[in-house]
């Protein structure tokens, strides 16, 4: 059989992950001729080859893939016959659509560590060691295809020993981008305050070391911003950093030295296990079992949000110290994280010193967080390591299509054919800071994708920044409804394509008559919902107030029950005002002054948080939801009351029950019981497949309780179920008909 001349086109996480190397070693081993190539869609090859060759071929390219690696898909056809003297790497191309996989950052690989901490190599205690196989990638790319001149690398001229390593194809570093060493790559450097120290790079780790264990705040530049880093087992200085942060009780995450350390703070199943060594290295949240840890690192809670190192600096720095340390995102309130040193001046009075680097963030990148809920996965942020995320969905789209997401947790897409590519977690657009932040991550798609959305898919809020945003700089835009966008989110990752009866629970968004929505019950598909049920609406005493408020939900509850008699009972809620607040209160409820209607699941849960004196006011969004959990028994498995009239669920009957409850572990318990039990009533109307979205499906009870009851139910695992998700559910309304 003779040889014939292949094109093949490989579409996935196929560049930046030495995918190019492992072609040429595959084909080269096998005694093939021809050619591979980076482009924008992907790696193109070219090969001549018998049938009985490129079969074998195909079979070793597939099974055998690089670490980071990942096929989506493979086209190939034979095409006129071409001739080649040998198989070679060639140059990349970047003409044609670009749809290639951008790779997120990861951490360093069991090679690189090896080196890292051996005296004999060249790279020693290099606190930028990197290959194919692992290290930064999304936070350096400026554009695609993904080489070194388009990265933050191209300032930093590689030694001769390093391009002599870029340049072979059988070695580890072949094509690495973020290829250096102590002559010609990034370096460290430390200052106190402004003020730069003159310092080697070992004493540079030293000197931050020193700084940690004498109690002391550093800002450590990473891989896609800044962490605030201390003694997590120093309580003075956990609330120092508190004080100096104004962040009162939010937890902070702890970053360990290794597996065992982690399993010495926190009981740590498998599947947990899985997650803390893997490349991605996300905050994993774990139950607390170590009294080393210093209480004010999460107060109140049982649970611990744990990572491991995923830098060398990280790898090195730890070792040093033997400890654990709290890493927490250095950033203003509303603002996004610090990339470069200008930014973090904002913060000079919250840090005693900094380490940093001279290794351009070109796109920032924050820490992802996820929980283990009932052996399900639950990204609570997707972040480095898992961004950018890539979705095929289960249709073509009618056009390419930006989704710009909410105004909390803002995430952005942009999707094409079947594809949707979403963006790392953003944060909430509550600052001019942050908005111009969002304004540059849609650059970065729009840039590296040479994307021009022909639609731009906004929430139908009014006063959301991002609706702003899309109405000032785009002509075609379009609102789509946030609870609805909640549910396709979830059947766009499943890739459901019939329809399903949507249970989106948050905070507030808003509906299609006005008033704030977030309890609601959706008979979904792609073409549009019908609001079925929902949570009978009730005041937001204050408005905007009564999200940082839970006594203000419970009191407006109190006076839709009992109107001004409320004013004498004799509860926490009451209590936690005075006697004058109270009465310029129940004249706002009277009278409707900014006291907006809602059917906020989100918001039940304050008022149930505040009757129990749990919690009167709080200082993070979700805090009421955490607290809560604590105090969940199982053993309590009884509802409480309600009742279901012309769609609207009525819950006044549980308030009443709860006033008469003494113990707040029961009123919790049997709170989280009636929650399962009302959706499980809805189901029984509408036998549809059940997805479920929204931030209050990150609390771990509420899920478990709920995956028992319906073990086939729909939840999108890889996307948060906050509003983290709302931009992919915006772009899936795009859905081409025929």
């Amino acid at each position: 059989m003779g040889h014939c001349t292949y094109k093949i086109n490989i579409h996935g996480v196929v560049q930046g992950v030495g995918f190019r190397p492992f072609v040429y070693s595959v084909a080269t081993k096998l005694g093939l001729k021809g050619t591979v190539s980076n482009g924008t869609s992907g790696v193109e090859i070219y090969i001549n080859a018998t049938q009985l060759e490129f079969t074998e071929f195909i079979r070793i390219v597939t099974g055998n893939l690089p670490p980071l690696a990942k096929i989506d898909n493979i086209d190939y056809k034979e095409i006129d016959s071409l001739i080649f003297d040998d198989f070679d790497i060639i140059q990349s191309t970047d003409n044609g659509e670009k749809s290639v996989k951008i790779p997120p950052d990861m951490f360093v690989c069991d090679d690189c560590q090896k080196e890292l901490f051996d005296p004999n190599n060249r790279r020693y205690k290099y606190g930028f060691i990197n290959c194919t196989n692992c290290g930064v990638r999304y936070s350096i790319i400026k554009n695609l295809p993904y080489d070194r001149h388009n990265t933050s690398m191209s300032e930093f001229k590689m030694c001769e020993k390093c391009e002599a390593e870029y340049k072979d194809p059988l070695n580890r570093r072949y094509h690495a981008q973020p290829i250096g060493c102590f002559d010609c790559g990034p370096k460290l450097s430390f200052y106190i305050g402004e003020k730069k120290i003159e310092l080697s790079q070992n004493e540079c780790l030293e000197y931050t070391a020193n700084e940690i264990l004498e109690g002391k705040i550093v800002a450590i530049k990473g891989v896609g911003g800044y962490h605030l880093v201390c003694d997590a087992t120093n309580e003075h200085a956990v609330q120092e950093l508190r004080k100096r942060k104004h962040r009162p009780s939010k937890p902070f995450a702890v970053m360990a030295h290794d597996i065992t350390m982690a399993r010495s703070l926190a009981c740590v199943s498998e599947i947990e296990e899985k997650y803390l060594i893997s490349s991605q290295r996300p905050i994993v949240l774990l139950k607390s079992k170590s009294s080393i840890i210093a209480p004010s690192v999460a107060p109140n809670l049982s649970q611990i949000g744990i990572f491991l190192p995923y830098t060398p600096v990280h790898l090195l720095l730890l070792d040093i110290l033997k400890r654990p340390i709290v890493a927490t995102s250095a950033n203003l309130s509303d603002e996004p994280l610090c990339i470069n040193l200008e930014s973090l001046r904002k913060l000079n009075n919250v840090y005693d010193a900094v380490l940093d680097h001279n290794r351009e963030i070109v796109n920032g990148c924050d820490d992802s967080v996820i929980k283990i809920v009932a052996n399900h996965t639950l990204v609570l942020r997707r972040a480095r390591g898992y961004a950018p995320a890539h979705i095929k969905l289960p249709f073509n789209l009618s056009q390419q299509v930006l989704g710009l997401g909410a105004n909390q947790k803002s995430t952005i897409a942009i999707g094409f054919d079947k594809d949707v590519i979403l963006s790392p977690h953003i944060g909430d657009l509550d600052s001019i800071e942050s908005v111009k932040y969002f304004a540059s991550n849609i650059n970065t798609l729009r840039r590296v994708y040479d994307f021009d959305p022909k639609i731009v898919i906004h929430d139908m809020h009014p006063s959301y920044e991002s609706t702003k945003y899309a109405k000032e700089n785009f002509k075609n835009t379009r609102a789509v409804q946030h609870h609805y966008a909640h549910i396709l989110s979830v059947m766009a990752q499943k890739k459901i394509t019939t329809k399903v009866l949507g249970v989106a629970f948050d905070g507030t968004g808003y509906g299609d008559d006005g008033t704030l929505w977030g309890g609601e019950f959706l008979v979904c598909d792609y073409k549009g919902f019908e609001r079925v049920a929902s949570l009978q609406n009730f005041t937001l005493l204050g408005g905007e107030k009564a999200i940082r408020e839970p006594r203000r939900v419970a009191l407006a509850l109190l006076f839709d029950i009992y109107g001004k008699d409320a004013m004498s009972f004799d509860l926490p809620t009451m209590k936690s005002f005075t006697p004058s607040e109270l009465g310029i209160l129940y004249t706002a409820w009277t009278k409707k002054i900014n006291s907006p209607l809602t059917s906020s699941m989100g918001r039940l849960f304050d008022a149930v948080a505040s009757l129990c004196n749990i919690s009167q006011v709080v200082s993070f969004e979700g805090e009421s939801g955490m607290l809560l959990e604590e105090l969940f028994d199982p053993k309590i498995t009884d509802p409480y009351s309600f009742e279901l009239q012309d769609g609207k669920i009525v819950f006044m009957p549980m308030i009443k029950e709860i006033l008469l409850e003494q113990d707040s572990r029961v009123v919790v318990s049997r709170f989280f019981h009636t929650i399962v039990n009302i959706i499980e009533h809805i189901v029984k109307l509408y036998p549809l497949p059940l997805a479920l979205s929204g931030g209050v499906f990150q609390n771990g009870v509420l899920l478990k309780l709920l995956y028992e009851k319906f073990p086939d139910l729909l939840f999108g695992e890889d996307i948060p179920p906050n509003d983290g998700g709302i931009a992919l559910g915006q772009v899936a309304t795009m859905m081409e008909t025929h």
